[in-house]
């Protein structure tokens, strides 16, 4: 019996109506980590220097805190002394002050003594007990990072949606926070269906197969910032699907169901999603991953991806990611994360319908794989895919095409 797709949609249609059912249905959202946790994270909203930074002004190199003028005209030839009155560590403070003739020995980070103005470093001095001879003239301010030069109390340090790297979160970490605001994770399940579905750890029967899409498609939405879990695999059986999917939705806001998307034997989901919820796409025009489904459920998303790993991958990548990664705070503009080359063998495309083709970069030579959208070492070998529009018949060797790079 031949596959029935009632709501079959071109791509540009299917692009645009999955990212509206995500803009519908799932709104971004934030919570409050420990700084220390946010490695990684996207931050929410725009973030306030608390004070300034350094909070005094402090010595950058060990030496001698000293009245500029003091130096003035010093040479290892005839140099200056002055009196050591104290010493200062980094942490440490001080009563005294430093005069004309005064100095005090001080440590890089140190807060700068009331009076001193430069710091003459170590390197140019000759101390003596207490007593120290100046080898050099130094300038006011010379190896002193002065209060608030780096960071002024109440000017803005991070911006919304910046990706918390080690250095922002230094940032951070110098302005006393304890906590920020980020996005919080969308929240993803991937389950598996299918008879043939074997688990790694189980035994692999004659005719069975292990489970590929369940980590693939994990790893994936990690990728574009979600919070993503594997929930298993369920048979095709209705009543399993049924139960299945109402029970991962309780902890999950976006569902992927990987194979039974095909109208044929063992295909239930597209029932399932109607009695569910309702159904906006069963099929798009594309090649390969036609058997495609979206629904929506209680405000929640599923998506029944192929059970090919490369036409999983492939919808994944070109109808998903995209809003997926929006939605997680993330902003990325897809359409750069492209490269250009020449075609290195001539592809064949099915007209009606637009044919996403793996391939291989190589500089500027793009070549084809041609594998079916069973083949696993495919995917292991191609850097993203190129799109075949669905008039077109032939793109020839030494074409010059567009790569989209996978996330």
């Amino acid at each position: 019996m031949g596959t029935e797709f009632l709501k079959i949609k071109e791509c540009e249609e299917a692009i645009d109506i999955i990212q509206k059912l995500f803009d519908e249905n799932l709104k971004p959202q934030s919570e409050e980590i420990d700084v220390g946790e946010a490695y990684g994270r996207i931050l929410y909203g725009d973030v306030y220097s608390r004070m300034d930074f350094p909070p005094f002004d402090k010595a950058l190199k060990d030496g001698f805190a000293v009245l500029s003028k003091d130096s003035f005209g010093a040479s290892e030839e005839s140099p200056n002394t002055l009196d050591v009155i104290d010493f200062l560590e980094a942490g440490a403070t001080t009563d005294k002050k430093v005069e004309e003739g005064k100095c005090i020995e001080i440590s890089t980070g140190a807060a700068m003594p009331e009076g001193a103005d430069a710091v003459l470093m170590v390197e140019y001095a000759e101390k003596m007990d207490d007593k120290v001879n100046l080898l050099t003239t130094v300038t006011p301010s010379q190896d002193v990072a002065r209060k608030g030069s780096d960071i002024e109390e109440g000017n803005l340090i991070l911006k919304k949606g910046d990706f918390l790297n080690p250095g922002k979160i230094g940032v951070l970490l110098s302005q006393g926070f304890e906590t920020i605001e980020v996005y919080k994770k969308p929240s993803v399940g991937i389950v598996s269906s299918g008879n043939e579905i074997t688990l790694q750890g189980e035994e692999l029967e004659y005719g069975k197969i292990y489970d590929v899409n369940g980590g693939m498609i994990k790893n994936d939405a990690i990728s574009c910032g979600a919070d993503a879990k594997f929930l298993g695999v369920m048979r095709d059986d209705y009543d399993e699907v049924k139960q299945k999917i109402t029970d991962s939705l309780k902890d999950v806001d976006i569902l992927f169901c990987s194979g039974g998307t095909s109208a044929g034997l063992g295909d239930v989901l597209k029932h399932v999603l109607d009695e569910l919820g309702e159904v906006h796409i069963h099929g798009i025009s594309v090649q390969p991953g036609k058997p495609t489904i979206v629904g929506v459920i209680d405000e929640k998303i599923v998506i029944g991806l192929p059970g090919n790993p490369v036409s999983a991958l492939m919808i994944f990548n070109a109808f998903v990611a995209e809003p997926l990664t929006k939605l997680a705070g993330i902003e990325k503009d897809f359409e750069l994360e492209t490269v250009k080359g020449k075609i290195t063998k001539r592809i064949h495309s099915q007209v009606g319908r637009m044919q996403y083709q793996l391939v291989k970069v190589d500089g500027d030579k793009i070549q084809p794989i041609f594998k079916d959208s069973g083949a696993i070492f495919s995917l292991s070998t191609a850097d993203g895919y190129v799109k075949i529009p669905k008039l077109v018949e032939l793109v020839d060797e030494g074409e010059d095409v567009e790569v989209y790079l996978f996330n």
